[in-house]
């Protein structure tokens, strides 16, 4: 049982349990903007920014964004059972903890409002800007509703089913 509340509600924030205590200098950082690209690029070649095929798989007439659903979940759940058995560190040396999780009725709720928004808008989070940076230039009203959904949710987070 975990006593510490302020610790309950943060380690369902991966990024506050997990946070660097490492300071680098800017340019360390142009190392996730060359990923980014990179990523961006394999998204629109792999056609997962495409409004098209995103219609399919909500349709269920195309296997394509199943098959790269699928694969990157199977490659999340590799990597996590390995990080936890070989006890893996970041590069840096700095231990990686997975905090177990519980299951509650939000994140129904919260798949429903992400799926019917990702079958409307054609868009999740992940290939916004791969989109935008394709000239899908009207993506950018998807990107600044998600921004307000975000906010919203940490506004009421206390408030809401957890």
């Amino acid at each position: 049982m975990i006593k510490d509340k302020d610790f309950e509600i943060r380690h369902q924030d991966t990024v506050c349990v997990n946070e660097s205590e490492l300071s680098h200098r800017w340019y360390h950082h142009l190392k996730y903007l060359i990923v980014g690209v990179l990523f961006g690029i394999v998204f629109v070649k792999a056609e997962v920014v495409s409004w098209f095929r995103i219609q399919e798989m909500f349709r269920l007439q195309s296997f394509h964004m199943y098959g790269i659903i699928g694969s990157a979940i199977l490659v999340g759940a590799v990597s996590v059972w390995m990080i936890k058995k070989f006890n893996i560190k970041t590069i840096y040396g700095e231990s990686i903890s997975i905090s177990p999780k519980k299951f509650n009725k939000g994140q129904i709720f919260g798949g429903l409002i992400f799926g019917f928004g990702w079958a409307i808008t054609g868009a999740c989070p992940g290939p916004l800007f791969a989109q935008i940076g394709t000239g899908a230039l009207v993506i950018i009203v998807t990107l600044l509703s998600a921004i307000a959904g975000t906010w919203v949710y940490g506004y009421f987070r206390e408030k809401l089913p957890h």
